[in-house]
């Protein structure tokens, strides 16, 4: 094994990582607050369309490599140099990456799907039964995905 190989693999999983996590917190502080201003009819038909746009080839390369370069930085280790408290870090930091993903799975994407088989039906019911429980598992999602980013940044600063 390369001895470059550990690092270039913690770089890949600090960067991935960093990108989806400025993807979520964007929705969290900008694009959810700035459709919570639009009435029921604007905001379903913005979400819905989100939803099918979103999960295109560059988010789930994203999406996915978010679990497999830190999947890949413990099972490499994160070398020499960043020591023990750096593979605990990345190990810590993909249990947050998986965890956060099982809440997308399980919570938002239904609630996407939900969402899209009440297109022609009533905006208002389905806002009231998308937008807040969307916005509480976003919360927790975008949070996991920014600790795992910390913590795999402080993996590569070698805490």
């Amino acid at each position: 094994m390369s001895p470059m190989l550990p690092s270039l693999l913690l770089i890949l999983a600090v960067i991935t990582t960093g990108l989806y996590a400025g993807f979520m917190l964007t929705f969290l502080i900008a694009v959810m607050p700035g459709l919570a201003a639009l009435p029921d009819e604007q905001f379903t038909a913005a979400m819905r369309r989100f939803n099918e746009k979103v999960p295109g080839p560059l988010f789930l390369c994203l999406f996915l490599g978010v679990i497999a370069f830190p999947a890949a930085v413990v099972v490499v280790g994160v070398g020499d140099d960043h020591g023990g408290a750096g593979w605990v870090a990345a190990i810590a930091a993909l249990v947050c990456a998986v965890v956060g993903h099982l809440v997308t799975i399980a919570g938002n994407i239904p609630l996407n799907a939900a969402l899209a088989r009440s297109e022609g039906g009533d905006d208002s019911a389905a806002r009231t039964a998308f937008e807040a429980p969307w916005n509480r598992l976003h919360l927790l999602r975008t949070l996991l995905t920014l600790l795992a980013f910390a913590l795999l940044a402080a993996a590569g600063a070698g805490f």
